[in-house]
């Protein structure tokens, strides 16, 4: 199917077509920047929320239940479960769908797992376009769920307009939050499975550390929460939707917006580069040469070659 037929029908909210867009661009399609550019102009509209925390804390139990209370509230959904990506055929391993059983029926909610494909900072290289996809489909909220793999999540915090760091009882403390750098990328702080021991402790240290930290106007709220049984997650959803009216009146939400499409051309004007480089593999070689012999250096090399790349 041509482009224009899928994006129009993707713009109509069909989910085969939704889809489709999203292979393309996980295949880097070679229409893929008439795609995005006919996209960009209906996007913008969609709240994206991040959901990151270490293995077990319960983040696929969470974006389940914030989809049912987001669906009752009459919103439109669209969830990225971003997975690790299997050894042997890189794909996704697809463990998010199986705890989102009950949602596959809904025709207003969009669930889609991306394969890390071994890039860092717990999202995939291409979710910034798949985000711009869902947008432009009219999906109210986008979920997006990362990784969990501790301390390179941080890549959550420039993706999302509000970031959801999940804690448990027994999985730390306040001190080794703040060690792992959690306590500057949340938005919400979520301690989960709350009907096990510690529960209240934990939340009680994270919101000392937060109140010692240096932050600007919004003080992140600490929630508690026991996701697979939907206790504490309407307030969760209320505290997201205080955090979303702030950043509008704040107009935190377009400088955010701003640095994350920053970034983004930053990272499709890295991968053009190295796209260029691995055309020339026997300039790159006699390079490297170069400096083993010792009659350069990496840096000159370095620069000598952008040079090639701007001519």
């Amino acid at each position: 199917m041509d482009s224009q037929s899928l994006i129009a029908q993707a713009r109509s909210g069909q989910p085969r077509a939704i889809a489709r867009l999203i292979s393309r661009i996980e295949n880097d399609a070679p229409d893929l920047p008439q795609i995005m550019g006919q996209l960009s102009a209906t996007a913008g509209s969609a709240h994206v929320i991040g959901v990151t925390g270490s293995p077990g804390v319960g983040k696929s139990t969470t974006t389940a239940a914030l989809v049912g209370a987001y669906r009752a509230r009459g919103a439109k959904v669209g969830v990225l479960a971003v997975d690790p990506s299997s050894p042997f055929s890189g794909g996704a391993l697809l463990g998010d769908r199986v705890r989102m059983q009950q949602h596959a029926t809904d025709d207003q909610v969009f669930i889609r797992s991306m394969a890390s494909r071994g890039h860092l900072g717990g999202l995939a290289a291409t979710t910034p376009q798949v985000l711009r996809v869902l947008d432009a489909a009219g999906f109210d909220v986008v979920v997006i769920e990362t990784v969990g793999v501790g301390q390179s999540e941080i890549e959550i915090a420039a993706t999302a307009d509000t970031s959801l760091v999940l804690l448990a009882p027994g999985m730390g403390d306040g001190i080794q939050a703040a060690k792992a750098g959690i306590l500057e990328i949340g938005d919400v702080f979520v301690v989960n499975k709350a009907d096990r021991d510690g529960a209240d402790s934990t939340a009680r240290e994270i919101r000392h550390m937060l109140e010692l930290g240096v932050r600007g106007q919004w003080l992140p709220p600490v929630i508690k929460t026991v996701a697979s049984t939907g206790v504490g997650i309407d307030e969760l959803v209320d505290a997201i939707e205080s955090h979303r009216q702030w950043l509008h009146d704040s107009g935190e939400r377009q400088a955010r917006r701003l640095r994350r499409i920053g970034d983004e051309i930053i990272a499709l004007t890295l991968t053009g580069v190295r796209k260029q480089l691995a055309t020339m593999p026997a300039e790159v070689l006699a390079a490297a040469q170069r400096v083993l012999d010792g009659m350069s250096d990496p840096y000159a090399e370095a620069a000598a070659l952008a040079a090639k790349l701007t001519t």
